[in-house]
């Protein structure tokens, strides 16, 4: 919620969310279903405020469905945020730097499942990697350019990997959130798109420690 609005004051796109306290769901369960319904139409998402690895995420497609995401996501934070669900490329890109950060080529997750959960990340073997991502170089400068903005816009130091969803009707990027502490075992998405910008791992992390 908090990196949204930083988000919007820089002016980036963001997907439409709404926020839910634990205490006001407890306490007025049916006006917090009839506001999420006059937002969004189904599907939509619902997760917790703070979290990794998609835990706790749920794809909603009716109000029967409503109630149960929402008791999941508030088992794992105090807030709750409900996002229009975006049809679309999951399309993810390295930053790295201080001062003067620099973004790697991007990459694109193919989900073995609907949307990239917990059980298609590290359960289920199917989802695919495809580094670089097969972009325009139109589109990849745009979503470098997106991944800087944003990097600056949270004050990232260090590294950062910033994932968007890319709108299959409209073309357009939608920024889903920047990682802060992305993946960094040699198969994960941020190193390994550092290696196709010639980047390879030993030097990353020697570049890291030299930054820090």
């Amino acid at each position: 919620d908090v990196m949204k609005r930083l988000f919007r004051e820089a002016k980036l796109p963001i997907i439409p969310w709404l926020t839910l306290q634990r205490g006001e769901w407890r306490s007025h369960p049916e006006k917090c279903r009839r506001l999420i319904e006059k937002k969004f139409q189904y599907p939509a998402f619902i997760k917790p405020g703070n979290q990794g690895s998609s835990v706790g995420i749920s794809k909603v497609c009716s109000r029967k469905e409503i109630g149960p995401a929402v008791d999941l996501a508030f088992s794992y934070d105090s807030k709750v945020l409900v996002e229009r669900a975006i049809q679309g490329r999951e399309i993810e890109c390295s930053v790295l730097g201080n001062m003067q950060p620099e973004a790697s080529v991007p990459g694109e997750i193919v989900p073995v499942n609907d949307f990239y959960d917990y059980e298609a990340k590290y359960v289920k073997e199917g989802s695919k990697l495809v580094i670089p991502a097969k972009l325009n170089s139109r589109k990849t400068k745009e979503v470098q350019q997106l991944s800087l903005r944003a990097f600056r816009a949270a004050e990232c130091f260090g590294m950062a990997r910033v994932d968007f969803l890319l709108d299959q009707r409209t073309g357009k990027f939608f920024l889903n959130e920047i990682n802060t502490i992305p993946g960094f075992t040699p198969i994960s998405m941020y190193p390994k798109l550092w290696e196709a910008s010639g980047l390879p791992y030993c030097k990353l992390v020697s570049r890291l420690i030299d930054l820090a």
